[in-house]
């Protein structure tokens, strides 16, 4: 059995695969990382737990505390220059987050014709992977919620926006969620365009993929849980 564990700025998914399918995915909190420590009761001896975390040292120290029976099997993904037929293009490959690193190696093993990695969460990012494995670059921007947030929070007369996509927004809350949405596709579809060839594809991850997904005119599909694919093909290397 394989563990792989995403702890991201919102929540932590978890994954148990035993060699040739993932048998269970769930999440919690990280004010419920302690439910992690089920996970060591109900497979006492996997063969490798594989870790990324993005949510800093405190998390990672706990994550570590609460898996510590399976510290032998361990292993704590960073993103790395050359592995799993990637090769990192950023000028410090350390620095590229690891939930971008395990999303793109995940996106990998769906085809290789060039794609466009979207993680869809607290932030968005969307990163350009071309036919031969290079990452090329990416770009970070708030998520859709993260957006809503800022405006409610930086301004003194704009609500937190409950509203829907319109076209042609005529209610402030309308204008907001529209103005959000449109910000985040205009992004997505930029950047497609500068990749796209005549097979690549946009593969969208995260908590707000399927909302995108619904404003989107490229070729694209939702794949859940992108990084914890990537964790999974890592495994090997660990």
């Amino acid at each position: 059995m394989i563990i792989c564990i995403d702890s991201g700025n919102s929540r932590i998914k978890w994954g148990a695969h035993d060699g040739n399918a993932w048998c269970e995915q769930g999440s919690v909190t990280h004010a419920g990382i302690g439910e992690l420590a089920e996970l060591c009761l109900r497979w006492p001896q996997p063969a490798r737990a594989m870790l990324a975390n993005v949510a800093g040292a405190v998390v990672g120290e706990s994550l570590r505390q609460v898996l510590a029976p399976w510290a032998e099997v361990l292993r704590e993904v960073k993103a790395g220059a050359n592995q799993a037929g990637i090769t990192n293009l950023y000028k410090n490959p350390a620095q590229l987050g690891v939930d971008r690193w395990c999303a793109l190696v995940g996106a990998r093993q769906l085809g290789s014709t060039p794609r466009l990695v979207v993680m869809a969460g607290t932030a968005t990012t969307i990163d350009s992977l071309d036919a031969a494995g290079n990452f090329l670059g990416g770009l970070i921007l708030p998520g859709l919620e993260t957006m809503r947030r800022a405006l409610f929070q930086g301004t003194a007369a704009l609500p937190f926006a409950d509203g829907v996509h319109m076209a042609y927004p005529r209610a402030t809350a309308d204008a907001i969620v529209t103005g959000c949405v449109e910000a985040q596709v205009g992004a997505i579809e930029r950047a497609f365009a500068r990749l796209a060839g005549r097979d690549a594809c946009c593969i969208l991850s995260g908590g707000h993929a399927e909302v995108l997904s619904g404003f989107l005119v490229i070729p694209h599909l939702v794949a859940h849980n992108l990084p914890l694919e990537g964790l999974l093909r890592l495994a090997p290397e660990s």
